[in-house]
């Protein structure tokens, strides 16, 4: 039996491995640029690391080093953190099912859902044979490890590091970009990225490009709502 187990653990870790390369390769440039940018405001590797393993919570970490060198205003900062953070209760609401019998591991699974995994683990399935809750498990850790490890040696190469690091949180839209067109090569996702690209744009008309994410991401549940016969 614990054979058995080792191998089912085994074969789900190479299944899920080679769907988190790309954010491998983007997680260790923009966790780099983190560890570095906090390096460059007199926060050393620790604090990197450990707000990556914390928090974990990507774009907010580089507004929160804005936040951490700026006077302390609670009240900014949680609604700061709720603005740029709230679309994971849309990610969150429609992975229930994806994340239905994964036991304990759900509660890492919530914790660690990030824009990159959620994108994987919305868009692939496990192969037949392999245990989901171990699949999306790995999914899910390999790329909160590629975050912290990043990170860790953004923070201790932030001190050799004397160029101009203006620009290097930008990486973060570049990953982003990256993802949306691996999604866009399968013709069954084009109609939603098409939607999503629409509504971001009739959000940044009416509300403005700093109001942007929240009315985007309602108008985008709308529609997915009013024409969800359709799309399935």
């Amino acid at each position: 039996m614990e054979r058995l187990k080792k191998q089912s653990v085994g074969a789900a870790f190479a299944a899920a491995f080679p769907h988190t390369i790309p954010v491998l390769t983007g997680f260790l440039a923009l966790g780099i640029a983190y560890g570095v940018l906090m390096q460059t405001k007199g926060y050393s590797a620790f604090w990197s690391v450990a707000m990556s393993a914390i928090a974990f919570c990507g774009s907010m970490q580089f507004v929160a080093i804005t936040l951490l060198t700026a006077a302390f205003d609670p009240l900014s900062a949680f609604l700061l953190s709720l603005m740029v953070n709230a679309r994971h209760l849309f990610y969150g609401v429609s992975m229930l099912e994806k994340y239905k019998g994964t036991g304990k591991a759900r509660g890492f699974l919530i914790f660690a859902l990030c824009d990159e995994t959620f994108s994987i683990c919305s868009s692939v399935e496990p192969p037949e044979a392999v245990d989901k809750k171990y699949f999306y498990l790995f999914i899910t850790l390999l790329d909160y490890l590629y975050w912290i490890i990043g990170t860790a040696l953004g923070g201790l190469l932030g001190g050799f590091i004397t160029f101009n690091t203006k620009g290097l949180d930008f990486v973060l839209t570049a990953l982003f970009v990256v993802l949306f067109l691996e999604q866009m090569k399968k013709p069954e996702n084009r109609v939603s990225g098409i939607i999503g690209l629409l509504s971001a744009a009739a959000a940044l008309f009416v509300f403005g490009a700093d109001n942007l994410v929240i009315p985007a991401m309602l108008i985008i549940l709308l529609v997915l709502l009013l024409g969800r016969k359709k799309l399935c």
